[in-house]
């Protein structure tokens, strides 16, 4: 059998050593985002709770001061969210406007500017509801085809460090948004399933490294494999940082330079884009390891 002899010009971190670290850094910051999302929850935009949301085309200078008068003279300021634009005002409110609310909200706004455009969209509370297990549903599916898939194509504890990494990811994102009740909206969540698939894609290079570096190599005892491991990441981090880098760029001036309607969306990209980076090269390899040396470690049952 042919042996790989490691390159000693890669430089390289002992990951796997170092690994203890990143998953008490990880779970920490899990916890925290778990305690703030139980605390202070999510602030779910209109897609995912009753209520109406009132988008206007301007075609003059609107400031939320000459607004908010409107709206208390209606008796619906409360629970109200305005956000200004240039050519544009979104007018969120937590409770679904009646007609002769946005006839009169018409009315008015049209007298500070006559050719001002409307778009009203409701949502009623069996609406909302769906919408948010639908969503749910469509993590929980892809994280379920990636467990079949990478099973398939490699093995069960692969599968279990990369939907690991990947929750990990999801779950952190979420919690960043918690922490500082950013709005969630549905574009929110098709960033989060993005966000999955640039993390399952960086780690399944990894573990395809690691898989073939197996075939050539001896390994006789676990530092073997812990090194195999350490070495199969130095090979690809540089191209998993790259490519991160290089998406997170775009996402980036996106949220900087983008519309109102996707600034949410841009955000957590970026954010995502930095956690699945980290956990595509500090966690997953390292987590596949220890359940690699697990089954090594376990007693041989009697005859």
């Amino acid at each position: 059998m042919k042996f790989v002899h490691f390159d000693k010009s890669i430089k390289k971190l002992d990951y796997v050593h170092l690994s203890k670290y990143f998953f008490a850094f990880s779970i920490a910051l899990m916890v925290i985002g778990v305690v703030f999302l139980s605390v202070f929850g999510l602030n779910y935009s209109v897609d995912f709770q009753s209520g109406s949301n009132v988008d206007i085309n301007i075609t003059k200078p609107m400031t939320k001061d000459e607004i908010t008068p409107i709206l208390e003279k209606l008796d619906i300021a409360h629970g109200t969210t305005i956000n200004e634009g240039e050519q544009r005002i979104s007018i969120r409110f937590n409770e679904v406007l009646s007609e002769d609310q946005d006839s009169v909200l018409k009315q008015e706004i049209s007298k500070l500017d006559p050719n001002a455009a409307f778009e009203i969209n409701t949502v009623d509370t069996d609406m909302a509801r769906e919408l948010a297990h639908n969503a749910i549903k469509s993590v929980l599916f892809a994280c379920l085809g990636i467990i079949i898939y990478v099973s398939i194509r490699f093995e069960w504890r692969f599968a279990v460090a990369a939907v690991a990494s990947l929750l990990h990811d999801a779950i952190l994102v979420i919690a960043v948004f918690s922490i500082f009740q950013l709005e969630v909206d549905l574009t929110f969540i098709v960033a989060v399933l993005t966000i999955i698939g640039y993390s399952i894609n960086d780690t399944i290079v990894i573990f395809d490294r690691i898989r073939e570096n197996m075939r050539f190599a001896k390994l006789k005892t676990d530092e073997d494999l812990k090194e195999l491991v350490d070495h199969s990441i130095a090979q690809t981090i540089m191209r998993s940082l790259y490519t991160a880098l290089t998406v997170f760029i775009a996402a980036f001036f996106l949220f900087l330079l983008g519309g109102e309607s996707i600034k949410m969306f841009s955000l957590a990209m970026s954010i995502g884009l930095l956690f699945g980076a980290y956990s595509s090269i500090f966690i997953a390899s390292p987590l596949w390891y220890l359940l690699k040396i697990g089954k090594k470690k376990k007693p041989a049952k009697a005859a």
